[in-house]
């Protein structure tokens, strides 16, 4: 019962699905694993219930094997005795023949007896020969089993390693498609923009206030011509000679028109 235990374990752990329970396993190579150290288990279990089988075959064998010398030992000391007796016969010492023909008996008889013990066992024998030839031929399959399920272990995690690495690969391009460096490039040179028109603003405001400044001086000046010349009218001088000033004559101060017609 106990080889047929193990052996039913092992049958059921070699026609399990497993991809459904790969399917399962949060990681698969951890169940691989595992598989095989329990497949591994399993097959030693199993060496050591055949191992137990073929000793107990063994026994039966020298069991055997000591009944058939046996019985050639009795058949031996049968026919010591019977010639032994036929001695004594032949000297006429009734007696001892007689006592040594019953020895011969003896012998006979448990020679008969491990005969019959032998020929016994012959069937059992047969049978556990075969029972054991069945064993080792279904642990070299198991062994057999347990080599291409770790082969198929290694092809697999080296399946998930690859897969797995084609699969990080193809986040990081992506992530470059998501967050393109170039981008980074672009929000720069933006930037570069954006402080190079904020110069030229400043460039233009400087312009415009310096343009002010040089107009301030034309009024300026201006205004100093126009007092220069009411100056000289006040001494005297000729409208000529005040036409001949350097610069337009400017604008005067705003003045009324019927201020003039009071003159």
């Amino acid at each position: 019962m106990a080889k047929q235990s193990i052996f039913g374990r092992i049958a059921q752990l070699a026609k399990a699905n497993i991809n459904a329970l790969l399917d399962q396993a949060e990681d698969p190579q951890k169940m691989l694993d595992q598989m095989v150290r329990d497949y591994t288990n399993n097959i030693a279990e199993a060496e050591a219930a055949i191992a137990q089988t073929i000793g107990n075959l063994r026994m039966l064998e020298d069991d055997h094997a000591e009944d058939i010398k046996a019985a050639q030992d009795w058949g031996s000391k049968a026919l010591a005795a019977s010639r032994k007796a036929d001695e004594f016969r032949a000297a006429g010492n009734t007696a001892d023949a007689q006592k040594f023909d019953n020895l011969a008996k003896v012998a006979i008889q448990r020679q008969m007896s491990s005969e019959n013990e032998a020929k016994a066992a012959e069937p059992t024998i047969a049978t556990q020969n075969e029972v054991v030839d069945r064993l080792k031929t279904g642990l070299d399959q198991m062994k057999g089993k347990l080599n291409e399920l770790t082969a198929k272990r290694n092809e697999l995690v080296a399946r998930a390693k690859t897969a797995q690495a084609q699969t990080q690969v193809n986040d990081a391009l992506k992530s470059i498609d998501i967050m393109d460096p170039t981008s980074e490039v672009s929000r720069f040179e933006e930037k570069v923009r954006r402080e190079e028109a904020r110069v030229r603003g400043q460039q233009e405001l400087a312009a415009s206030s310096l343009d002010a400044q040089f107009n301030q001086l034309e009024d300026l000046g201006e205004q100093t011509e126009i007092e220069a010349r009411l100056a000289a009218l006040k001494q005297g001088g000729s409208p000529a000679a005040l036409g001949t000033g350097a610069g337009q004559p400017a604008a005067a101060p705003a003045v009324e028109e019927s201020d003039f017609d009071k003159l």
